[in-house]
């Protein structure tokens, strides 16, 4: 169950419905916020792809919390899901609209939690991810709310949510492989830092080399 449930994490779902999102936001000629949302989206997994080549090809992590970088499933799905309750959920009364967002935001704690369950993040990784993407959806949120608009359409809705009815078949993408290889490319190391004395120990790892 946990493996399914961590699967909607995957770059593969989130960034297609992130990207789906944008698309609506221009469909409906909201070049202003689409821009805000590429932006905020862009940065934030900017700042998990980088902490996860500081510690991959340099060691650069807190062994104290056992943090090696950002979860980028918890990032994705803390960003994403919340903003896409929020424009489904716009002409709602204030109350249904807010408890959409919170399921939203509950929904990101559950895949958090997957992450813990399938042993591929350790709490502080997971927990920092999901703040990251809260930061995110709620500062999309907080600036579109500003602006008073409805952005609603059922077909262009429609069309959003029939990104997501495929996932449960689409293969995860090797994004860890990736980062990888091209992480030791640059840092010119034979094998990359991986953490120690935790669940996903590797007996030949190099332990952590610095923290910040």
């Amino acid at each position: 169950m946990w493996n399914k449930i961590t699967h909607f994490g995957d770059i593969t779902i989130m960034a297609v419905a992130a990207l789906a999102i944008a698309g609506w936001l221009l469909a409906e000629n909201e070049k202003r916020l689409a821009l805000i949302w590429a932006l905020l989206f862009t940065i934030g997994m900017a700042i998990v792809v980088v902490t996860k080549i500081a510690f991959i090809g340099w060691g650069i992590g807190i062994p104290a919390l056992d943090f090696t970088g950002f979860s980028g499933h918890a990032t994705r799905a803390a960003a994403v899901l919340p903003v896409l309750a929020y424009l489904l959920f716009q002409r709602a009364p204030p109350a249904g609209r807010v408890a959409a967002i919170a399921l939203g935001y509950g929904a990101a704690v559950v895949l958090g939690i997957s992450r813990l369950a399938v042993r591929a993040h350790s709490p502080s990784e997971v927990v920092a991810g999901l703040l990251l993407g809260a930061l995110i959806s709620g500062s999309f949120i907080l600036i579109a709310g500003s602006l008073q608009r409805h952005i609603f359409n059922p077909l262009r809705i429609m069309l959003v949510l029939l990104v997501l009815v495929p996932a449960p078949y689409v293969q995860p993408a090797p994004t860890q492989k990736w980062l990888t290889d091209v992480t030791l490319f640059f840092s010119g190391h034979s094998g990359p830092y991986e953490r120690t004395g935790s669940c996903c120990a590797n007996t030949r790892a190099r332990s952590f080399r610095f923290s910040l």
